[in-house]
């Protein structure tokens, strides 16, 4: 498919989110729309309340009244989310627009801050290792990784300039490992 799936927030009634979500699961399973409809999650949270009775702990709705889908928007995938009973519409839907053109996906930074996909970093690289600086003001320098911390996306590599060795933070994706020749 040339076009890539991008994740729209979809407007439901109150309480219908397990409905719809379901209603969807099960459109895609019957029409083989796997490829462009390709995941559908009503983003949820554990809360822990503390009663009398001790520690309570269960799912609440992070968003009520919205489910948001990963798919390629073009007509008639909007038109069978759309038609779904118990939803009113696409988040930043312009209604004198197309029907493909109707909703706003989310950005990358909003996928982010949500939490709604989990990016998971495979490091080819690890403290010690020669790696080759791939961005920014020290491009083409090499250094020894002395620090990686995948959680903060950051690692410290000792580059040598003018003879003397000094430490330089930067991305994960800034860097490389030097390929062996």
């Amino acid at each position: 498919m040339a076009e890539e799936a991008k994740w729209y927030v979809v407007h439901t009634y109150s309480g219908y989110e397990n409905t719809v979500k379901a209603t969807i699961d099960k459109t895609i399973e019957a029409r083989q729309l796997q490829d462009v409809i390709q995941q559908v999650i009503i983003p949820m949270e554990t809360v822990t309340e503390v009663t009398d009775s001790g520690p309570k702990t269960y799912d609440r709705k992070v968003f009520p009244g919205y489910v948001l889908v990963k798919m390629v928007m073009n007509d008639e995938n909007w038109y069978t989310i759309r038609n779904v009973r118990g939803v009113t519409g696409f988040v930043g839907s312009d209604a004198n627009a197309k029907p493909m053109v109707r909703a706003t996906p989310l950005t990358e930074e909003e996928v982010i801050q949500l939490g709604v996909e989990k990016h998971e970093i495979v490091v080819a690289f690890q403290v010690g290792d020669t790696v080759r600086i791939t961005d920014g003001p020290l491009t083409s320098f090499n250094g020894k990784v002395e620090a990686l911390d995948i959680e903060k996306n950051s690692v410290r590599v000792v580059v040598s300039m003018f003879g003397r060795e000094t430490p330089v933070e930067l991305e994960l994706d800034q860097v490389e490992t030097l390929s062996e020749e």
